[in-house]
């Protein structure tokens, strides 16, 4: 019953912190950055695998729908575009209400004697950014009333919850919900990315990034929290919050190395600013920092073969005279504010993703052992984003560590850093199909040939976690100078999801606009 208490003022903690928070610009940003970084974190680390494993590939096809479905809708229906977001508001919430049930039926499997407090507490301990969540969401939409209301029914059911214990927690197993609870999952990505409430315009000069970073600092430390919390109450599974812990520490070495050559470069001539096509293209496909973390993670054969194929793609790219498309911006005068922090701004957001993006599609639930299947759907991935060179190399390495084919794995550091729509739209007819071609045939031996991943170089324990905690330090720096929408903004071309206007009918009415 104490647990059943806690996690009910644990809800009610959320309006209070609201209430503190509002009361500036900077204090809402920062509680944005919280909620935004919290409640995302949640579904694509702990929630989304968790839906892949019961649901396999079909489950984020729900997801997709649940994300995109309501922006396709306001899109054809603008007349409706505000019952649209209305309904997907209602869908969010309701998924979260039927969530709360399931938590009072946990409460009761961690009172027993086999059951594990660690459970109980991460379920108290994350129903701080639901409430305040809730509150988020519906206070300056439809009031303070309808607020409570959704609160305290969000208290009764987890009561319900908790009185039917584990006879209704089989019934709402995610086996049973698993693409209701997909779809509601992607509703509530939805509400939380395009911030329906966002008071953008009362911060168009970016004065208050650094308080949003602040919140998604203290939002990646509580959903740091909850998955260690769950990875203790838990058994182990592959392709969780452990397993991207351990493929954090294999990887972190390595890119404060690459950060290293970067700044080594800068300092020796090789800058954005550089005019030669040729240098430009160097650095658009390889960097050159990026080859280190092949050469070091995936083993020499890896390396010549995308140095190889990267000299020949850039060959083609130069003599046809075709420039790269985004250009860095406010590039320092100093190696190591380049190496440190402006590439690890632009690095960061892909590395992270990246990551996410191998644990998901890499999932053993997911049967895409087929190289043709995994080559389209890379190819597919590849096309709306624009991919760095770190943060191909971050997918490529994750992705043979999940076991994924020399093709796949090649194909990722040959073509990430330029096939996408925005620089395909820049070349002609004849460029594209001859880049085509010729990326055909440097994959096409590799279906005949066996290539083994060899680490070049194993770092002791010690190290990798020092790097660790440098590389947190330098992308944590990253985030307080970006806030947290600006730093994922550069995963979509330097544009962030855009903004929807709705008109909100309570006792003010008025129009809130925003734009990321």
């Amino acid at each position: 019953m104490l647990y059943l208490i806690a996690s009910c003022i644990a809800l009610l903690l959320g309006p209070l912190f609201y209430r503190f928070l509002s009361n500036g610009s900077g204090l809402q940003k920062g509680l944005d950055g919280f909620i935004f970084v919290s409640l995302g974190g949640l579904v694509l680390i702990h929630i989304l695998p968790e839906l892949l494993e019961h649901g396999g590939l079909l489950s984020i096809l729900f997801v997709l729908l649940g994300l995109w479905g309501p922006t396709a809708s306001e899109k054809l229906f603008q007349r409706y575009s505000e019952i649209t977001h209305n309904l997907t508001l209602s869908l969010g919430i309701g998924g979260l209400l039927l969530h709360t049930l399931t938590d009072g039926g946990a409460m009761v499997l961690a009172q027993h004697d086999s059951g594990s407090s660690l459970l109980a507490l991460g379920i108290i301990l994350h129903r701080l950014p639901v409430g305040l969540a809730i509150w988020w969401l519906l206070k300056p939409q439809v009031g303070s009333r309808w607020a409570i209301l959704v609160l305290g029914a969000m208290m009764l059911l987890t009561g319900a919850g908790f009185m039917a214990g584990e006879q209704l927690l089989q019934q709402l197993s995610l086996d049973n919900t698993v693409y209701l609870q997909a779809f509601v999952t992607g509703s509530i990505l939805h509400v939380v990315i395009h911030q329906p409430h966002g008071h953008h315009d009362a911060d168009s000069n970016g004065r208050f990034e650094y308080q949003a970073g602040i919140g998604s600092l203290i939002g990646i430390s509580l959903l740091f929290l909850l998955l260690l919390m769950d990875s203790g109450a838990h058994q182990h599974q592959d392709h969780g919050s452990e397993q991207l812990m351990q493929w954090l520490l294999v990887l972190a070495p390595v890119l404060l190395l690459a950060y290293a050559l970067a700044s080594i470069r800068f300092a020796l001539g090789v800058t954005p600013s550089s005019a030669g096509l040729k240098v430009q293209w160097l650095q658009r496909l390889a960097g050159p920092e990026a080859l280190i973390i092949s050469l070091l993670l995936l083993g020499t054969t890896f390396a010549l073969w995308q140095i190889f194929g990267l000299l020949l793609l850039g060959a083609l790219l130069t003599w046809s005279k075709q420039r790269p498309v985004d250009p860095h911006l406010n590039v320092p005068h100093s190696a190591l504010t380049f190496g440190f922090a402006h590439i690890v701004d632009r690095s960061a957001p892909w590395v992270l993703l990246s990551l996410i993006l191998a644990n998901l599609i890499g999932h053993p639930s997911i049967p895409l052992e087929n190289p043709a299947i995994q080559l389209a759907i890379l190819t597919l991935l590849l096309l709306p984003m624009r991919f760095c060179n770190l943060g191909a190399a971050v997918l490529a390495i994750s992705l043979a560590f999940s076991g994924w084919s020399n093709m796949a794995v090649i194909f990722i550091l040959l073509a990430a850093p330029w096939l996408n729509l925005q620089q395909l739209k820049a070349m002609t007819w004849g460029l594209r199909l001859a880049l085509t071609a010729l990326l055909g045939a440097l994959l096409l031996p590799l279906a005949l040939m066996e290539i083994q991943i060899q680490e070049t170089f194993n770092w002791p324990v010690w190290s990798q976690e020092l790097a660790l905690l440098l590389l947190a330090l330098l992308f944590a720096a990253s985030l307080l100078r970006l806030g947290p929408r600006k730093f994922l903004r550069r995963l979509w071309h330097g544009q962030g999801p855009k903004a929807h206007a709705h008109k909100h009918g309570h006792k003010h009415d008025h129009s809130h606009g925003h734009h990321h």
